[in-house]
């Protein structure tokens, strides 16, 4: 090897290095989780659910990330997160609904809690002794959209899209009904009561029923609704019934419904109609009459067994009630009253003929002709009495009278009343009879007689015996005949003494059956049960 320019080595070629750029596969992976992670985000905002917020008394049964929200059984949301009110009254459940769920939250969207409940005869939620508690939801189809609600405590009686109607009934009392008490008819339940409240007068109270189809086309207008819980029992002038509609009635009570076809024409009723709940069956058939007369009686013998409610009959056809029975002492006199006030429907009578007669006037003209009030006996076993108008021609002439705000009616004893009147009567007769003085007459007749009877013997002694034999005979029949009968009639004779025994007796009774006529018209029970009520 030689050297060159002074044994210099010579120049080396320096490298150049050229990066060429390239897309390295490491960064697939992680690109293609962020791809995969954003659709997932978006995917899990996309199908991420509304929250909505339930407020409910108690928590009970209730679980954050666990309870669910189920319709018809199906899975529709879930329980996110459970907390307390600001105010410490009531728990808030935050929720998240399923997307597809949200158009049917509106303010008629209803949620509660399912547990296992026995209520109206019904058991329900049973499966939730294993599975728990869930939140039951009835979507709204109606109404504006909403996330807040308030979470009722019992399931809702009616679900939305039943297929049925509602209709709405009035009662004076509330009885044995209650939410979920059955509706039955003709024995057979057909609905339920869905609810019910005091009306704002507090006069009665206002029913919301439900009947399903197609038993809700059987209500009419004319249709009756009557009170069919428990067991109805009646002891009044009428006698004593017992009714019920069925065992189960008697254990939890319903509502029955019927159209009489003895009722006036029917026909589907009006929306707004509001029907009458009657308190019994029997009741159904009485008809309703806006008119009542009021009258005031008298009564001066006792009124047990007479009570408000009971009934004012005329030849025993109900027309009226009775209003009001008070007990007034009169201190002028010295003397008590018991004023009764009745009422009389006169829609119960129905008026013929064409004379034209005011009310007043026409029932004057009656009270002249003998109609008179009198309290009366309906039922010995109960004791319960009743007001009975017809005519007594006999009676004391009366008119109508006005001391007061209402117009008083004439009265008459009670039955028992005039009996013992009349015994009196004949008791005072009897009393009043000279019984000594007539004792004596009978005795002093005999005398004469037997006086007569001497003399006609010693007449009749001159007359030929052998003309006359016949009439000898005659004579001495005669003289036997008397001698009998002042043996059997005279002074110191058994008939005479029997006859002074049976006065005396007959007076005795007739004080006795005054006593009688006196406690029956008190206590006419006692014919039944004897004298101080049913023995052990």
């Amino acid at each position: 090897m030689t050297e060159s320019n002074g044994n210099r080595p010579p120049d080396v070629a320096q490298a150049v290095v050229t990066r060429k750029k390239t897309f390295s596969i490491i960064w697939v992976v992680p690109l293609v989780a962020l791809i995969i992670g954003g659709i997932l985000a978006i995917k899990a905002v996309r199908e991420k659910g509304p929250m909505v917020t339930i407020s409910f008394k108690t928590a009970d049964g209730l679980v954050a990330g666990k309870t669910k929200i189920k319709y018809k059984d199906v899975d529709v949301g879930e329980v996110r997160n459970i907390r307390i009110s600001e105010d410490l009254s009531h728990v808030l459940v935050e929720a998240e609904i399923r997307p597809e769920g949200e158009k049917y939250l509106t303010e008629e969207t209803l949620f509660w809690v399912v547990r296992a409940r026995i209520a109206a005869g019904e058991v329900s939620g049973l499966g939730t002794l294993f599975s728990g508690a869930f939140i039951g939801i009835e979507p709204g189809r109606k109404g504006n959209s909403a996330r807040r609600f308030e979470g009722l405590e019992t399931p809702p009686i009616l679900t939305t899209g039943q297929p049925g109607a509602q209709f709405s009934l009035t009662s004076e009392r509330l009885g044995s009904l209650s939410v979920g008490s059955p509706v039955y008819f003709r024995q057979i339940k057909v609905g339920q009561v869905i609810e019910y409240d005091l009306d704002p007068g507090g006069d009665h109270i206002n029913f919301t029923i439900f009947i399903n189809a197609p038993h809700h086309l059987r209500v009419q207008k004319n249709t009756r609704f009557w009170n069919a819980s428990g067991i109805d029992f009646t002891a009044n002038a009428q006698g004593i019934k017992v009714n019920t509609e069925s065992l189960v009635t008697v254990l939890e009570g319903g509502i029955a419904f019927d159209t009489p076809a003895s009722l006036q024409e029917g026909g589907p009723p009006a929306k707004d109609q509001v029907f009458t709940l009657y308190p019994d069956r029997d009741s159904t058939h009485e008809l309703t009459y806006s008119q009542k007369t009021y009258y005031l009686l008298h009564f001066t013998d006792s009124v047990r067994g007479l009570v408000p409610g009971a009934p004012v009959e005329f030849r025993g056809i109900k027309v009226g009630e009775v209003a009001d029975i008070k007990l007034q002492f009169d201190r002028d006199k010295l003397e008590f009253l018991i004023p009764v006030l009745i009422f009389i429907e006169p829609e119960r009578i129905q008026v013929m003929g064409q004379q034209v007669f005011d009310e007043k006037a026409r029932l004057q003209v009656l009270v002249r002709r003998g109609l008179r009030a009198q309290l009366k006996t309906g039922n010995l076993v109960t004791g319960s009495s009743f007001v009975e108008l017809d005519f007594h021609p006999d009676a004391s002439p009366a008119e109508i009278v006005r001391n007061g705000d209402y117009p008083e009616l004439p009265t008459i004893p009670p039955p028992f009343g005039e009996i013992a009147q009349s015994l009196s009567r004949i008791l005072k007769k009897i009393e009043k009879l000279p019984l000594e003085e007539i004792s004596r007459g009978l005795e002093d007749t005999l005398v004469r007689l037997n006086d007569n009877l001497d003399e006609s013997r010693i007449m009749l002694g001159g007359i030929n015996r052998e003309v006359l034999p016949e009439l000898t005979s005659a004579i001495r029949e005669i003289e036997s005949t008397m001698e009998e009968i002042n043996a059997s009639y005279g002074t110191d004779s058994k008939i005479n003494y029997a006859l002074g025994n049976t006065l005396t007796e007959l007076g005795r009774a007739a004080r006795a059956a005054r006593v009688l006529a006196d406690y029956l018209e008190r206590h006419p029970e006692a014919l039944i049960q004897g004298k101080g009520g049913p023995q052990p």
